[in-house]
């Protein structure tokens, strides 16, 4: 069904202009508020609300007028059919409040919406209210709640999710899986109709937003403020609003989007009031920029290629060309993040240095003991495997963990001693003895914050390209998290933890996959300093040497060195 059915009133003798386009409606309403007329952006947003899907989420820069747009909606969509039972949802209580006294104090004072006034017998409060012509029933026409409220107890054919996403209820990823977790009551209240509506507003806070992780069946647009720049387009990906999109490829870069209300000076100052980051995710809504410095850590930094098992490259060239890019692994990075194969290599190959295998025990809780192993060549580490497996100290896991050791020849296993005061090491020795694994065990106990000292480990190390990543890493990666319900799969991966770390205490909900790729390269910190070239040249020295050394031991050698004295006997007779 279209949403034309949705609102089809139950009797209509004549066309009305108001009723058969949204923007006549907004026209009317911002000429009875004497505001200037409706801008451009705010007629092609209220296009997108009245011929959009059923499912939407509209993203627009704040100034906008949303809350405005959003009222005059539900107001227009009463007007066309007074029947219908719509729940407004915000951040705080007060705020859903306020929208519904909004409509109310509209329907009072403008003439054309006179017959909707509540009748005396009908409900009319702050929270809530019904119009005239509906019929008695026990939900209310139009009803306001906060997203922390309980939400069920009523039915909607529209949900209008008005800016349920806020900095206070955003800043964790535990805070917005909770928040994830409550909007997914908006199914028990919709009406089971094909044509009930959910429609989003707001501005994401993160590029962790709610708005960024809705499901497959939501179309989204977004307006930004200014049309976007060459380097930032890839931000939006397919999500950018038609007129912005055209206005960019008929090159109006930078230009104001909605210049009759923020032209471009008025656009500067906001910058210089909101600062570059925030501009770029109030105004913007550009994430993937606004997050840049927040999450340091990029998949574009490593170097993806498959791990030689016994010698490597000494030196890999990393060059993040689109013809380079990988697009057939799976990726659990940022949005707009990449995967890149190396630009080439050096001719020059030696046995690894040194053999590491990382670990971090768990319990029995949803943690997982988290592992990662490392081949050190010339300042580089190669992972050829890396993971976590469920359970803590159970035998299964222990004999996976030494089948991994021996599969790649581990000389040093580096485990977290903070579980169980070093238990997991004593539990682990003998197993390894059992299978012939002769790798030296060192413990490793960790007392600063967890976030912080992952990334001082990790972003010198894959900022500079010094971590090669097998591709089969990834793929096992992510096989091993399909296991997990939906809500905290992607948390699972070792590339999501990597690139949604932060410093800031539990930025992550699970952390054990790049904690123990933490701790696999902390163990290498001091062999990182070593140069590719002194390597080369060293080994080369050394090379030489034994070449010599060789020649001097020869049969041919030695019966020249015997002549050789021969001749210089009888010059001295």
């Amino acid at each position: 069904m279209s949403t034309q059915t949705l609102l089809a009133s139950t009797s209509m003798s004549s066309p009305d202009p108001l009723r058969e386009d949204l923007r006549n409606f907004i026209w009317l309403i911002w000429q009875h508020l004497r505001l200037p007329s409706p801008t451009p952006t705010q007629y092609d947003i209220a296009q997108f609300l009245q011929h959009g899907p059923n499912k939407i989420c509209i993203e627009a820069f704040r100034g906008v007028g949303k809350s405005f747009l959003t009222a005059a909606f539900v107001l227009w969509c009463l007007y066309c059919n007074p029947q219908l039972k719509i729940m407004v949802v915000s951040a705080s209580k007060n705020r859903a409040d306020n929208f519904v006294i909004f409509c109310q104090q509209l329907i009072q004072t403008v003439p054309e919406l006179a017959f909707l006034k509540p009748k005396a017998n009908q409900r009319s409060s702050r929270v809530e209210f019904d119009v005239g012509p509906a019929e008695p029933d026990q939900t209310p026409s139009v009803f306001a709640k906060g997203i922390d409220s309980q939400l069920t107890g009523g039915r909607a054919d529209i949900i209008v999710s008005d800016d349920v996403e806020v900095m206070n209820n955003s800043m964790t990823v535990a805070a917005r899986d909770l928040l994830i977790e409550k909007t997914r009551e908006y199914s028990a209240i919709l009406k089971p109709l094909a044509h009930a509506r959910v429609i989003y507003l707001g501005t994401p806070q993160t590029e962790d937003s709610i708005y960024n992780k809705l499901p497959e069946t939501f179309t989204k647009r977004i307006w930004p403020s200014q049309v976007p720049t060459v380097d930032e387009i890839a931000g939006y990906g397919l999500d950018l609003a038609p007129r912005i999109l055209r206005m960019f490829h008929n090159k109006q870069y930078g230009m104001p989007t909605d210049p009759e209300r923020f032209d471009m000076d008025e656009l500067i100052s906001r910058r210089a009031e909101y600062g570059a980051a925030g501009y770029q995710l109030q105004f913007m809504l550009n994430t993937k920029l606004s997050d840049e410095e927040r999450y340091p850590l990029k998949l574009k930094d490593l170097i993806i290629m498959p791990v030689p098992p016994q010698k490597a490259p000494v030196d890999v060239f990393w060059l993040p060309n689109p013809d380079r890019e990988l697009k057939d692994l799976p990726n659990h990075g940022m949005a707009g993040d990449r995967l890149y194969a190396p630009g080439g290599h050096s001719n020059e190959f030696l046995d690894y240095q040194h053999r590491v295998m990382s670990i971090d025990p768990s319990g029995r809780g949803k943690d997982e003991t988290g592992y990662a192993v490392g081949l050190h060549l010339a300042g580089n580490t190669w992972v050829p495997e890396a993971g976590g497996l469920q359970g803590g100290y159970d035998e299964d896991t222990l004999l996976a963990l030494v089948g991994i050791a021996k599969r790649h020849r581990i000389q040093t296993i580096v485990i977290e001693s903070n579980f169980g005061d070093g238990m997991f090491a004593k539990l682990l020795e003998p197993v390894l003895l059992r299978k012939g694994v002769t790798a030296e065990i060192v413990e490793v106990r960790s007392t600063t914050m967890k976030e912080q000292r992952i990334l001082d480990i990790l972003e010198p190390v894959i900022g500079s390209h010094r971590l090669i990543v097998d591709p089969d890493v990834f793929e096992k990666d992510d096989a091993s998290i399909q296991k997990y319900e939906s809500l905290i799969r992607n948390h699972k991966s070792v590339f999501h933890q990597m690139t949604h770390i932060c410093r800031e205490k539990d930025a992550l909900r699970f952390d054990d996959r790049v904690d123990a790729l933490a701790m696999l390269i902390g163990h290498f910190v001091e062999m990182m300093n070593q140069d590719a070239g002194k390597i080369v040249a060293r080994e080369h020295q050394e090379w030489m040497e034994a070449q010599i050394a060789k020649l001097h031991q020869s049969p041919l050698n030695s019966a020249f060195g015997q002549q050789r004295m021969s001749w210089a006997g009888k010059r001295i007779v």
